[in-house]
């Protein structure tokens, strides 16, 4: 089971407690054998001479399911983001420790997105990418990656058509107009406040029902697409997953250390952080679910003596509006596909990416990683001009760094809960 998580506990936090998102899975089991089954289908079909026309069906089937997937994610990134930063805000009303908490997760998100511009492109210098990895490329358009001078860098941040720029997937301005749009209906009367929100509700939840179909035939998808690129690439596909794998996982354990230094730093618990934290952990590998965590983290919070007041509070919200590892594993994946593509990214591009993840970020919650790996790596690289192709064989091997992903994250939220009680006026000395 990938991560998956609740929208309830963030809904009930912010007075929306009415409205959920449908529940959608992907076939983890049958999606990543079905990517292996076609790597080798293809490799035997290219050494055994298969027919060209089978290796164009495979293409056609694959094209078209990988473009199911992506017209799903202008729609459900705009619906999703919208609800996810008006919970935030209305998180950030209740009172002390929730702004507390939110300014150490948005700390984080932006260390995270900055750790991974700095050293991902350093590490795949020292680590280059697998020969025959292009072949994850075969369907991208050849003109994706023109990075633009910093001046029309600048001008594309704002569009003049919403509209246009959502049929062009301008990542950067629509990101920016829905942020405009969600911190207004914050100011929003009340019940003006409730019919928008209602109207995201249901369309996050349209979406995320077609998303849901089109996963469900996600081993099909990945199949065709998969046969394809083992003709083209043999087993050089396997090196280049092996090698994706560990570099993405790299930049998530940044993260993780960064957990312990902010509980001994900021939390002031010592290195008992490290035992208490261990049943969590546990928990968080065997499920890779924050949510089937929270028990667990609730029982390390106890065991670092935290103020249950405290982490009754911050850990059920953590849970649901914060994903300490996305801004940094997600970026990480969007330069591995800039590295297959032989795109470099600018400055004024990664400074665009660290902002973009942090914020998609708020989009992914409460969604099964399957889906939040599509809806919000997907915008990061249409705005920073990198191919998102890739992604759809991507995400059959995501079920690996989604280890990562959980156990950074659970252990993230527990180091959170330390700070924002140990920065909380009359805080005990932790026993």
């Amino acid at each position: 089971m990938l991560e998956s998580e609740s929208t309830q506990p963030a809904a009930e936090a912010g007075g929306q407690g009415k409205f959920a998102l449908v529940s959608i899975r992907l076939p983890v089991a049958l999606t990543f054998a079905a990517l292996v089954g076609g790597l080798i289908a293809g490799i035997v079909g290219a050494a055994s001479g298969a027919p060209a026309l089978v290796t164009e069906i495979a293409g056609l089937v694959g094209g078209l399911w990988l473009r199911a997937l992506q017209m799903t994610i202008i729609p459900l990134v705009a619906a999703l983001l919208v609800l996810g930063l008006v919970q935030m805000i209305l998180a950030a009303r209740v009172g002390t420790a929730a702004r507390r908490m939110l300014a150490v997760m948005i700390a984080v998100q932006l260390a995270g997105g900055a750790f991974t511009a700095l050293f991902m492109p350093a590490l795949l210098k020292a680590f280059p990418v697998p020969a025959g990895a292009s072949a994850f490329l075969a369907d991208s358009p050849q003109d994706v990656g023109e990075v633009p001078g910093v001046l029309d860098f600048m001008a594309s941040l704002v569009s003049p058509n919403v509209i246009a720029a959502a049929a062009e997937t301008a990542m950067l301005p629509l990101t920016l107009f829905f942020v405009m749009f969600a911190v207004a209906i914050t100011r929003l009367p009340e019940d003006q406040g409730e019919r928008l929100l209602g109207f995201f509700h249901a369309l996050g939840n349209v979406m995320l029902m077609i998303i849901g179909w089109v996963l469900a035939i996600a081993p099909v998808g990945v199949f065709a697409l998969a046969y394809g690129v083992g003709v083209q690439s043999g087993g050089g596909a396997f090196a280049a997953l092996g090698h994706y794998v560990l570099t993405v996982t790299a930049m998530g354990t940044f993260i993780l250390v960064l957990a312990y230094v902010i509980a001994i730093a900021l939390g002031r618990t010592g290195p008992r952080f490290a035992n208490a934290v261990l049943p969590a952990q546990a928990v968080a590998l065997s499920t890779q679910s924050s949510l089937a965590s929270l028990p667990a983290m609730l029982d390390s919070a106890s065991r670092l003596g935290l103020r249950p007041s405290t982490s009754e509070f911050v850990l059920p919200l953590a849970v649901v509006i914060f994903r300490a590892t996305s801004a940094a594993m997600n970026l990480a994946v969007v330069y591995y596909i800039a590295a297959l593509a032989g795109i470099e990214i600018s400055p004024a591009i990664a400074v665009a990416g660290i902002l973009i993840a942090g914020i998609i970020s708020l989009s992914a919650v409460s969604l099964p990683g399957s889906i939040s790996f599509v809806v919000s790596i997907g915008p990061i690289a249409l705005a920073m001009g990198v191919p998102v192709e890739p992604l759809a064989l991507l995400v059959a091997v995501e079920m690996l760094p989604d280890l990562m992903r959980t156990l950074g994250n659970v252990t993230m939220n527990v180091a959170v809960t330390s700070a924002v009680d140990r920065a909380a006026d009359g805080a005990h000395e932790p026993t």
